[in-house]
């Protein structure tokens, strides 16, 4: 076998820049030692270089990749990190909206027709819905923001809510105990802490933060009520309660009997 010789590059003279190469140096253009011949060892410049590293400046890059031996190494390394960077696995999808929004009441406002009319996953609508429970019965879905009236044949009336805040939320099983038209609004303790400046007491009417219906559930202080704020609708915004723009509720309200039994689910449902 014969041997090749293998020159040393450390100690190979670098000639001027534009004895080697053209005026523009290419991504991939082959950088040859000083003699140019076509069998002399050449390295490969690698388009980050040139990046990183303009012409005028070459020289000392040629220099330096004669003498860094470990340099293939790095590159290894450098492309086995982007490979472990771009490996990393995505974080689980969310199965419903997890939006909480952080909103001031605003007794007094009054919305008009055109906000009360809600993008188009939230509106009422009759929709094809599997459960065990009796028609008749409310369902209401904190996960998904949707309030269910079951009907007959695996139908059920949808309707968009807002839910309550983290920390608000809340499941179980109560009745309707007690209806109410234009219903009188109290703020609860910590709201008033929140807002100070709002009423202790307003009576009900449009501009009402309960909206022009309630609700109530069971003993408790949660109810199904209405509201003068329609973007709050399909949100995590309240205090436990669900809040159904005027028109749903007025519609719920005509429909729903005292006695109507009400599922809360919190989690969603397979």
């Amino acid at each position: 076998m014969v041997a090749r010789h293998v020159p040393d590059l450390a100690k190979a003279p670098i000639r001027p820049f534009r004895d080697h190469f053209a005026q523009e140096v290419l991504p991939g253009s082959l950088i040859r030692s000083r003699d140019g011949a076509a069998g002399a060892p050449c390295w490969r410049v690698p388009a980050f270089v040139l990046r990183r590293f303009p012409a005028p400046g070459l020289q000392g890059i040629i220099q330096t990749m004669r003498n860094l031996t470990l340099l293939p190494c790095l590159l290894a390394v450098l492309l086995a990190c982007g490979g472990a960077a771009h490996a990393q696995p995505r974080p689980p999808t969310t199965l419903y909206p997890a939006n909480e929004v952080q909103t001031d009441e605003q007794p007094g406002y009054v919305p008009s027709e055109e906000e009360e009319n809600l993008p188009a996953q939230f509106r009422r609508t009759s929709v094809f819905y599997r459960t065990t429970e009796p028609p008749g019965t409310i369902v209401v879905d904190t996960p998904n923001r949707y309030l269910y009236v079951v009907q007959p044949n695996n139908r059920a009336l949808r309707y968009g809510i807002g839910v309550g805040r983290e920390g608000f939320q809340w499941q179980g099983l109560l009745r309707i105990t007690r209806k109410q038209e234009w219903p009188d609004w109290t703020p609860p303790p910590e709201m008033i802490e929140r807002q100070p400046y709002l009423p202790r007491w307003m009576a009900g009417g449009p501009g009402n933060p309960l909206g022009a219906r309630a609700l109530y559930l069971g003993n408790t202080v949660y109810r199904i009520h209405g509201t003068n704020q329609p973007h709050t609708i399909g949100s995590a915004v309240s205090s436990g309660c669900f809040r159904l723009v005027n028109p749903d509720v007025i519609d719920l309200y005509d429909r729903i009997p005292v006695g109507t039994k009400v599922v809360v689910h919190q989690r969603p449902q397979l």
